[in-house]
């Protein structure tokens, strides 16, 4: 049986805000259509799955625990993301997400919403993650 294996290759987007939303464990419950397109994925395959579906491998689990950190404390979490489409190419995103909160302000999910990252901001980015992967082997 033949395994395929992701190429690692850039894949970019011009204009498209890309916006999901997830419940309190990181499930998609919701992706626009500018989501779809660029992560490769249909709807009907993200809805109830974990966001992860679409993270690479390398970004480094410690941005994550402190997005995580971030988010689940109730406070905004910006940042530079590095994700996998479904074909294997990836994209870079600058990504905002934000806590939804009930009438009694309890997080009850998270909305997120990216932009296509600026070569500039990822160049920066890459190295300081490069660095933080060192570190988790």
């Amino acid at each position: 049986m033949n395994k395929v294996t992701p190429i690692d290759e850039e894949y970019t987007f011009d204009g498209n805000v890309i916006i999901s939303q997830t419940d309190l464990k990181g499930t998609i419950t919701y992706a626009n259509r500018a989501f779809c397109e660029v992560s490769g994925y249909k709807a009907s395959e993200l809805m109830g799955e974990p966001h992860s579906i679409i993270r690479h491998p390398d970004m480094p689990k410690a941005a994550f625990a402190e997005m995580w950190e971030t988010i689940s404390g109730g406070q905004v979490w910006n940042g530079l993301v590095k994700n996998m489409r479904k074909d294997g190419r990836y994209y870079w995103v600058d990504t905002e997400i934000l806590p939804i909160k009930d009438e009694e302000n309890n997080v009850t999910g998270y909305i997120a919403a990216r932009k296509e990252a600026s070569r500039k901001d990822i160049n920066e980015t890459q190295e300081t993650y490069n660095k933080m992967l060192e570190t988790e082997k």
